[in-house]
């Protein structure tokens, strides 16, 4: 017997002109078009295992997607919240301070000036209260 579906997707006809449009023009990422697939399946009335075996995703990614459709509405469907992530550690007039530092003659008794030395410095100058020296390597790796 197979069980009833829970979050039933139903689309209005202005809501299926969008997601065509947006799978017609392919511009959005990977991600929302993967959804926007999923929720134009699920409105057909597909079942969730023949939708996560079309587009080879997992049959509770397409649970998911119905239900954030049902309780959220089809913008939160397609598109992730922002995601706060840390402040960055530098400012730019701090990334300017380390380019330059990096760029000036190495302490004295050095060839040259590690990813340590320069985020010792830039503790030492007072430009941040602590940094690593990863942050330091990405900072400088960072195309201009």
């Amino acid at each position: 017997m197979a069980w009833p579906k829970k979050d039933v997707v139903t689309l209005t006809e202005e809501q299926r002109t969008f997601l065509q449009s947006l799978l017609r023009k392919g511009r959005a990422s990977a991600r929302v078009l993967t959804r926007a697939r999923i929720l134009l399946l699920a409105a057909e009335g597909r079942r969730n295992g023949f939708i996560a075996e079309a587009l080879q995703v997992s049959p509770a990614t397409v649970i998911n997607m119905s239900k954030r459709f049902v309780q959220e509405g089809l913008e939160r469907a397609l598109y992730d919240r922002p995601r706060p992530g840390g402040q960055p550690k530098l400012d730019a007039k701090g990334e300017a301070t380390l380019i330059a530092l990096a760029c000036s003659d190495p302490p004295e008794g050095r060839e040259h000036w590690t990813m340590q030395l320069l985020a010792d410095k830039l503790v030492e100058l007072g430009v941040v209260e602590s940094i690593s020296d990863e942050t330091v390597r990405r900072v400088l790796k960072k195309p201009t």
